[in-house]
């Protein structure tokens, strides 16, 4: 497909999470393959992974296979995730033990490079939203650079309540727009699931226009594709086109 330049009509976005393994990764791929559907050109960033395996010599990251496997435009691993890292720790930890520094302004090169080659972005964070980078930044900033809307995955678990509305306050006080939230079943032995999915409901919606996208169920294995079926894809889409031309 051509190349050329097309950052002015490229949709991007911010997928965060309320905590570490509460599938962020698994609701960028599910989101992948719903922009797919929608006949979009779908391409994942990972920025910063750490934990990567060797595989003939070639550096890989489960999280940022996971996302090439759901993405219909493949970027080059080097601009996909310019920062991969070997331990799986945290990054500001794993980066010191390597000897590398973060630099903010490279992975907002690499997105936009990201932006000419497909019709949408998924950017994946690392981590919650406020992990740190460097002694001075965190993945807030990572975010508050690219400027880009924010998508929150909820893990759906005891003191989900408190993690999502503490998450959506560090969004909202960095002058970031939360475009939505999914609420993703990652302990299928929860009490009150709806509950819980009703009270972060009702106060993302009322305090920032926040909509749920969907709500995931519990999977194994885990399935994009049927992931994609769950959520609101043409909402967010909408959502994000608002956000593009308010910008402009």
């Amino acid at each position: 497909m051509s190349t050329t330049n097309r950052t002015d009509g490229t949709l991007s976005l911010f997928v965060t999470g309320t905590d570490t393994e509460i599938g962020k990764t698994f609701v960028s791929s599910a989101l992948l393959r719903g922009f797919a559907r929608e006949g979009l050109q779908a391409a994942a960033l990972k920025p910063i992974a750490a934990g990567a395996f060797e595989v003939d010599g070639v550096l890989h990251n489960e999280d940022a296979d996971q996302l090439d496997a759901a993405s219909n435009v493949l970027l080059p691993p080097a601009m996909r995730t310019p920062y991969l890292l070997r331990e799986p720790v945290a990054p500001h930890i794993a980066a010191a033990l390597e000897n590398v520094t973060f630099d903010l302004a490279h992975i907002v090169d690499c997105h936009r490079q990201a932006l000419k080659r497909a019709d949408v972005v998924v950017v994946e964070g690392v981590g919650g939203f406020r992990v740190p980078l460097t002694a001075t930044q965190d993945t807030a900033d990572l975010a508050v650079a690219l400027k880009l809307p924010v998508v929150l995955v909820v893990g759906m678990r005891l003191g989900c309540i408190n993690h999502a509305l503490l998450t959506a306050e560090a969004i909202a006080a960095r002058g970031l727009t939360l475009a939505g939230w999914v609420a993703n079943r990652i302990d299928p032995d929860m009490t009150f699931p709806d509950e819980n999915v009703a009270s972060i409901r009702a106060h993302l919606a009322q305090a920032y226009d926040a909509p749920l996208l969907g709500i995931v169920p519990h999977m194994s294995p885990i399935s994009p594709d049927l992931a994609a079926g769950q959520l609101d894809i043409r909402r967010l889409l909408h959502t994000l086109r608002r956000s593009r031309v308010a910008q402009h």
